[in-house]
């Protein structure tokens, strides 16, 4: 199963609609917990797209029985660097550190010269919690 989208340069109404493609191709699928954790990373990942670069993203997500895959291509080659903001950032600076906490896998990837580069993340995908095995 899989979603993608093309988000205008600019165009922050159109986060929503991609939380609302995700939450929906998750919606039968994963633990709500996910979807939630899903939702927020996506919504950081694609506003530090629009907001930190001079034109769209392509946004694409993919889900099969075990994994949720998401990526946020920018036309941009600056990497960006997760870090703590201060108290008089208010709440900006956080998306990428919010990644790094929730997401189980996640990256960058430089493309082709000039092409940009692709933000990721991964969380497991299934509709109940890994086993976790008790004390022996």
């Amino acid at each position: 199963m899989r979603i993608s989208r093309n988000v205008r340069r600019a165009d922050l109404k159109a986060v929503a609609e991609v939380r609302r493609a995700l939450r929906e191709l998750m919606r039968h699928r994963c633990r709500s917990e996910a979807t939630d954790v899903a939702e927020l990373l996506i919504t950081e990942l694609v506003t530090n797209a629009l907001v930190h670069t001079d034109r769209g993203a392509e946004v694409s997500a993919s889900l099969t029985a075990t994994r949720l895959r998401v990526e946020v291509r920018d036309h941009a080659a600056r990497r960006p660097r997760p870090y703590v903001p201060t108290a008089d950032d208010g709440t900006h600076g956080r998306g990428l550190v919010l990644v790094e906490a929730l997401a189980d896998d996640w990256g960058v990837d430089a493309l082709a010269l000039g092409a940009g580069k692709v933000v990721w993340f991964e969380l497991d995908g299934r509709h109940e919690a890994p086993y976790a095995a008790g004390p022996a």
